[in-house]
């Protein structure tokens, strides 16, 4: 289903549901990013006796591969993958999860309107309830979704239309917000009227940007909702 690719007036009245990404949308994507990057490189290395340069050569050569995919995102496939304890590895530098700037303010302004609001991730379910666990974001939540629950990834058409049969929300009234552009285009192509490209997914990285959609930087350029915006 092709939409123009045009910004639209809309009031926080327009919206009845709320759909939210976890990893680069509401939580700083560092986390992640450390890990598969630097940490996961360095314990390949020292198990494999081989240089951290190699390491995270094979292993972004891997990562690659699944890009995409279901297995992009599943932990147990890593650990089998790369035999290391990728659960374990995670809970080690859980301190560095971190939730973006104004994510809770808007969060909790979202319930005072009482719209329902939905989390939908590509992450796996584990790492879903150690974040869960270390922000207490769960409590906005009217649901959870994860991809490996649905049995596609959200670049996938298929998981949108499982996504909507569990979740029963109205495209016509569905915000989505997230960090990845091919996830968005996906969910426009379904018929998701409002959406949104999170630009600054990391503290630490260089702020993104979106030929194709209309972007903001911190959910604090949300807070005005209540008043008519671009979206």
């Amino acid at each position: 289903m092709k939409r123009k690719q045009q910004q639209e007036l809309v009031s926080l009245k327009d919206i009845r549901y709320v759909l939210l990404d976890m990893d680069g949308t509401l939580l700083d994507k560092h986390f992640d990013d450390y890990f598969w990057e630097h940490l996961l490189p360095e314990k390949y290395a020292e198990k494999n006796c081989i240089s951290f340069g190699k390491a995270k050569d094979k292993l972004l050569n891997k990562y690659k591969m699944h890009e995409g995919t279901l297995n992009w995102t599943d932990i147990d496939f890593w650990s089998r993958e790369v035999e290391i304890d990728i659960p374990a590895l995670k809970a080690q530098i859980h301190h560095l999860i971190e939730v973006h700037p104004h994510v809770e303010d808007f969060l909790r302004m979202l319930r005072r309107h009482r719209k329902k609001v939905f989390l939908v991730t590509n992450a796996h379910y584990k790492v879903l309830e150690m974040k869960l666990r270390k922000t207490e974001l769960g409590k906005y939540f009217d649901a959870a979704l994860t991809s490996c629950e649905i049995g596609y990834p959200k670049e996938m058409l298929a998981f949108w239309e499982k996504a909507q049969k569990k979740l029963g929300f109205d495209r016509e009234a569905t915000l989505f917000v997230d960090d990845t552009e091919a996830v968005l285009t996906t969910a426009q192509q379904y018929g998701i009227r409002y959406i949104l490209y999170k630009a600054i997914a990391s503290s630490q990285s260089e702020k993104g940007a979106s030929s194709k959609f209309p972007a903001i930087d911190d959910f604090g350029q949300l807070m005005f909702l209540d008043r008519k915006v671009k979206v």
